[in-house]
Order: structure tokens, then C-alpha cells, then sequence
């Protein structure tokens, strides 16, 4: 059996479905940072604006969207306000987490004596 051969378009396609099924579990387990699963939601903004950004490249400059600095660092800002949304999201969690602790340390410290 010959393997069929797969484009990057078909093959970017594809991978869209585990990220929302990813997306849908995270959603539904409600253990995620609010923050941190926005970031994440972000990451489909980026994808939305680097296909149409792609296109616009390759029609009006002949090239492809990484060759097209204006445009490509454009549509990349969209990845990087996802992961910094993901990481505060993180900190924020982590912050609080830290915080429960203490608070519950210092409550068994009173406790005690």
C-alpha cells in the first residue's frame, strides 16, 4: 500500500481537531487558571488571523507568510499575547496556591498553641 501523501494545508487542517478536543477537556475539567485556558483559547485567534495573513502574502507579494516580515510579525503577536496569557495564568494559580498554604500552615500553627 502506497502511503498518500499529505500537504502542509491538509496536514495544518488536521492538527486543529486534537487542539480543540485539548481545548474541550480543559474547558470541561474546570481545574484550569481562567487566564491560562483564555491564553490558550488565544492560540485559535492566532491561527484565524495567520491563515487569511497567509493568503493576502502569497497573493499580493508572491510569497509566503514568513517572508513577509510586517505581516508575519503581525500575525505573530497573536502567539505571543496566547503564551503570555497561558504564563500569568500559571503565576496566578501558582500565587494563589502559595498563598492557600501559608494561610493554612499559619491556621494549624494557631491551632497548636
Amino acid at each position: 500500500m502506497t502511503p498518500i501523501p499529505l500537504s502542509q494545508t491538509t496536514l495544518f487542517g488536521l492538527s486543529l481537531f486534537p487542539y480543540v478536543g485539548f481545548l474541550w477537556f480543559l474547558t470541561r475539567s474546570q481545574q484550569m487558571p481562567r487566564l491560562a485556558l483564555i491564553g490558550f483559547y488565544t492560540t485559535l485567534v492566532f491561527v484565524a488571523v495567520t491563515i487569511p495573513a497567509g493568503i493576502y502574502a502569497q497573493v499580493h507579494y508572491g510569497e509566503s507568510l514568513a517572508n513577509v516580515d510586517w505581516l508575519h510579525g503581525s500575525a505573530e503577536s497573536f502567539l505571543t499575547l496566547a503564551n503570555i496569557l497561558v504564563v500569568l495564568g500559571f503565576r496566578q494559580a501558582i500565587g494563589r496556591s502559595q498563598q492557600s498554604c501559608l494561610q493554612s500552615d499559619e491556621k494549624n500553627k494557631v491551632m497548636k498553641t
